[in-house]
């Protein structure tokens, strides 16, 4: 008997956010190893260089280029996927749910960008940086959420994912824009060209998995040999993979492309990428680095920004009657929730990775990591706070309302 998949919206969020928590995890160890006596080691892991080679077809690369463009590739087709079943299929599907945090959403991106730039101008900065304060990692984002609302709307939870994919989708359309340079076009041509075929004949016969997994890494070689960021065909070919159920068994190829890559991307992908990328060390470290124009720019950009563009865009919304504020919620939890938008951990680092390519030792990329973690870590501490107050107050007002109905 086949196995039946559902994509059940709770269960999803729980996992990410257990996948929270591991990411956590991996970013503590990774800073504990940077700081001690295994460092040395750490950073000369990371910049090895290994060959991958399947008869004539060889790739060079370091680790942490292995693991940028290989397996944050599986990250970005997973996202590729829930994007177009949320589409299809989802909260996305009804435009009447979506202007709120869709709006908010590009809030979102809108005012880091503006704080960041500001920072930069003020402080004579790179303004290279300002795309890496638009992103929201919905994992950590999500653990926060699971510890500190247990007891409040689900529809937070729903707008929070709403938001989380939508700053996706602009993450990855600032990536095509920004991030592809000195493209081969032999290569890119074969890409769309399999991407094209795939697309028309997944829609006339069934294809079976081991096939859909062969055009994904052929898709992927290419896409490198094409010097193109490996995130956009990895978001291209999900939208290729059918959402409709086979007539053979009823069951939906991108639910279960979905149901078998979401636990592997949630514990072992993102927390390697973020073993990779958030150990920074220390040593030697001065105050004049630490308060760099690029770090004071990130972190402000994701903790003051995020919630400014956030709540502001949804509070807009609402008055203009455009959109409404989650259902059942209150104005205070949309405002934790909007704090929460500032961890940007993951996808900031990746972007930041593109933004100053070069040494993942090199000064950019340390002030980078410093400006992520700080502005991530403050949002995450006062999302929890508000949203901690928010359900006290719920708590509260429901004890009263209970002792005046018995009166």
């Amino acid at each position: 008997m086949a196995r039946r998949i559902t994509i059940n919206t709770l269960q999803f969020l729980k996992t990410e956010a257990g996948s929270g928590m591991a990411l956590g995890l991996a970013a503590v160890a990774a800073l504990i190893v940077a700081n001690s006596p295994l460092a040395g080691g750490y950073f000369y892991w990371l910049k090895s260089v290994h060959v991958l080679q399947v008869g004539p077809l060889m790739l060079e690369l370091a680790i942490s280029d292995w693991i940028k463009e290989g397996l944050m590739a599986i990250f970005f087709l997973v996202v590729g996927l829930e994007i177009k079943y949320e589409i299809l299929k989802g909260e996305l599907s009804d435009p009447r749910k979506l202007a709120t945090p869709v709006l908010a959403a590009i809030g979102g991106m809108l005012a880091p960008a503006g704080v960041y730039l500001l920072v930069s101008g003020l402080a004579a900065g790179p303004h290279e940086g300002w795309p890496i304060p638009l992103a929201t990692d919905i994992a950590f984002a999500l653990a926060v959420f699971a510890v500190a609302a247990k007891k409040l709307p689900s529809s937070l939870r729903v707008f929070l994912l709403t938001l989380a994919i939508v700053d996706d989708l602009g993450a990855i359309a600032l990536i095509a824009v920004l991030f592809s340079s000195g493209i081969e076009w032999m290569p890119l041509a074969a890409v769309a060209g399999l991407l094209v075929a795939g697309a028309i004949g997944a829609r006339m016969v069934r294809v079976p998995a081991p096939f859909w997994v062969l055009g994904f890494a052929v898709v992927w070689y290419l896409t490198v040999l094409a010097g193109l960021s490996t995130s956009l065909t990895a978001v291209a070919f999900a939208l290729i993979v059918p959402v409709e159920p086979r007539k053979c068994d009823n069951q939906s190829p991108l639910k279960e492309a979905m149901h078998d890559l979401h636990p592997y991307v949630a514990f072992l992908v993102l927390p390697l990428f973020a073993f990779a990328k958030a150990g920074v060390s220390f040593a030697g470290l001065s105050l004049d680095q630490a308060m760099a124009p690029l770090v004071i720019g990130i972190a402000l950009g994701l903790f003051v920004g995020k919630q400014i563009g956030v709540f502001g865009m949804a509070w807009l919304a609402s008055a203009l009657k455009l959109g409404a504020k989650p259902t059942n919620s209150t104005w205070l939890e949309v405002y934790g929730v909007s704090l929460l938008c500032g961890v940007g951990f993951t996808m900031s680092l990746f972007i930041g990775v593109l933004a100053f390519p070069g040494a993942i030792d090199s000064v950019e990329q340390v002030e980078v990591k410093l400006g992520v973690l700080g502005g991530s870590f403050m949002s995450a501490v006062a999302g929890a706070i508000v949203l901690g107050i928010a359900g006290a107050r719920r708590k509260n007002l429901a004890a009263a309302n209970t002792d005046t109905d018995a009166s």
